[in-house]
């Protein structure tokens, strides 16, 4: 696919995408879904991408929805996308899923205003950096609709329900600095500041890190948040550790440490995840 907007890069194992309309704030459309959506396909099916970063082009990182249709902006619902129900599918939430299951660590890089889809899109992603200037938003119900893109599964296990209830049902905007204190995002920088941050934290993951042993661990981690009972970690911890504690990854990392080198992981996420992968069973939409 050949993308219109947004950005696509690799460098040193790290995947760069950029939203990239930014005479529109980066606003969300379609066609930037679609494109989302293929990038993280991309991610996916190469073994040389270790990490990924998510920014935004200009000033903005995402202003939310593209509201160039003014009061129907909202009226055929998500996206083309359509469930055997008749009902559309919302195409943040495609994105989020997405992004929820891709088998490398996703750094957002948020440079700018994230409201609405803008912020939503990045709670599946694994850690939120931004600039002192973003702003964010949770706007939905001054908009007359409801959180999307997943947000009402995500946001209170990323800040809190109390914490995430407030920011949805004021609807209000607000600085980086009290996004910071809700512990939406990890950590702030001046704007220039920003990408080299989040490169530093996604080459630290793709030097170091094993990117089989992390693309299990990322799904474990956040699957683990609706487990009912530690008996489930308990059988994935068990699963992976024999699995992979016969693989060349687990010698060659303590070689590398009795050593003290670098190892030179021989695993790829595309090809060598465990047979009893995925351990768990999760609910499709009807339609897919």
């Amino acid at each position: 696919m050949d993308y219109t907007q947004i950005g696509y890069d690799v460098a040193d194992h790290i995947a760069t995408i950029t939203l990239n309309r930014p005479e529109q704030l980066n606003a969300f459309t379609g066609t930037m879904m679609n494109e989302l959506i293929d990038a993280f396909d991309r991610i996916d099916a190469d073994d040389d991408v270790r990490a990924v970063i998510v920014t935004g082009a200009g000033r903005g990182f995402c202003a939310g929805a593209d509201l160039s249709s003014g009061g129907e902006t909202f009226s055929r619902g998500g996206s083309d996308v359509v469930a055997d129900s008749g009902v559309p599918r919302d195409g943040g939430g495609l994105v989020s899923l997405r992004i929820f299951a891709c088998k490398k660590p996703v750094i957002g890089a948020i440079n700018g205003p994230a409201v609405g889809v803008g912020v939503t899109m990045t709670l599946p992603m694994d850690i939120r950096m931004a600039s002192e200037n973003a702003r964010f938003g949770f706007v939905f119900a001054r908009r007359g609709i409801v959180p999307e893109a997943c947000s009402s599964y995500f946001l209170p296990r990323v800040v809190g329900i109390s914490q995430a209830a407030e920011w949805c049902y004021t609807g209000r905007v607000f600085p980086a600095t009290e996004a910071l204190a809700g512990r939406l995002v990890r950590s702030l920088h001046a704007p220039d500041e920003l990408l080299p941050a989040a490169r530093a934290l996604a080459a630290e993951i793709a030097e170091n890190a094993s990117p089989v042993s992390v693309a299990l661990t990322r799904q474990m981690l956040w699957r683990m948040l609706g487990a009912d009972h530690p008996m489930v970690a308990h059988r994935a911890d068990s699963e992976a550790i024999a699995d992979l504690g016969r693989k060349a990854d687990s010698k060659e990392g303590v070689m590398a440490f009795l050593e003290k080198r670098t190892p030179d992981w021989k695993l790829s996420p595309s090809k060598d995840l465990p047979a009893t992968y995925p351990w768990w069973d999760f609910p499709t939409y009807e339609g897919d």
